[in-house]
């Protein structure tokens, strides 16, 4: 099985336990880190994902995937709240997270955007364009494409 047909297999699966727990899978990866292999799922609910959550869910997802089997390598299986500076990936991300602060990361410069990093608010999201709008420190709206987001997530504030 290639690797995203697994992540994909496995967060339906993680998915399908996480609403009989009242949880929302936000991710899902399957990554070699030195040698071993980690099946990292990341998880939330409303008020947060305490360490109980992670410990319920991650018995209820071992005890399927031993049983469906659908990795072949050995794994370690890492559950985990995707914390308060969580990465935006999908489009329920961007769209929960108007209004918000994110942390930009560039893949290059522009013009209009002179630093690779910043901090700006999230102001519109349009999932048809793969683009974000956002309102820089400075007062000024851009528009900028995911596809030219090296990352992006929210950022805490104190």
């Amino acid at each position: 099985m290639k690797k995203q047909e697994l992540i994909d297999r496995v967060e339906a699966l993680a998915q399908e336990l996480a609403q009989g727990f009242g949880y929302e899978i936000v991710d899902v990866d399957y990554v070699k880190e030195g040698p071993n292999w980690y099946l990292k799922v990341f998880a939330d609910k409303e008020g947060g994902f305490s360490i109980n959550d992670c410990v319920d869910l991650s018995h209820a997802l071992e005890e399927r995937l031993d049983g469906e089997d659908p990795i072949e390598n050995p794994y370690i299986l890492e559950v985990s709240s995707p914390g308060l500076d969580r990465p935006l990936k999908k489009d329920k991300d961007f769209t929960r997270s108007i209004g918000k602060l994110v942390e930009i990361r560039l893949f290059a410069t522009t013009e209009e955007l002179p630093d690779k990093n910043f901090t700006a608010q999230l102001k519109a999201y349009d999932p048809e364009k793969g683009a974000v709008t956002l309102e820089t420190e400075d007062g000024k709206e851009v528009s900028i494409l995911k596809k030219d987001l090296a990352g992006i997530r929210l950022a805490v504030v104190f």
